[in-house]
């Protein structure tokens, strides 16, 4: 792993459902990958980055409007201008959804659910590379 995990916690909102029952589109988990891997690439390079591809996405469990999720991403490898990472995406805190309760109870999970994860490649030019307002946690030496 090159530098360090990435975290960003964030809300489904009833805005981000797209289906049925409130069902969040797996496209958003990929949208706060995206910016896992902006954080990432800032951090390394002092740029935000083009992603390039994804190499594997996998959806794993449902996500709903009102669950608190915390996506994480690391640099597994850095070429010269290209970053390959990793990306998990955890639910931690999800809606009761229990008739017999209010609907603003919520239960927070025993352990993080892991609900998606994903590998990718982004390429910072060589043009475009800061490195010296890069986190000092994320030089390659």
């Amino acid at each position: 792993m090159v530098g360090e995990k990435v975290v960003l916690r964030a809300r489904m909102s009833a805005g981000d459902a797209h289906y049925a029952g409130e069902l969040i589109n797996g496209s958003k988990i990929l949208d706060y990958f995206g910016d896992v891997a902006t954080e990432l690439c800032i951090r390394m390079d002092g740029d935000e980055s083009l992603f390039r591809s994804y190499d594997s996405v996998d959806f794993l469990a449902p996500v709903y409007a009102g669950d608190f999720m915390e996506y994480y991403g690391w640099i597994e490898k850095a070429g010269n201008t290209s970053r390959r990472m990793q990306f998990e995406a955890y639910k931690v805190i999800e809606l009761a959804r229990d008739p017999e309760l209010a609907n603003s109870a919520a239960n927070v999970l025993p352990e993080p659910l892991l609900v998606g994860k994903a590998t990718g490649t982004l390429i910072v030019k060589k043009e475009l590379q800061r490195p010296a307002f890069a986190d000092p946690k994320f030089r390659v030496e």
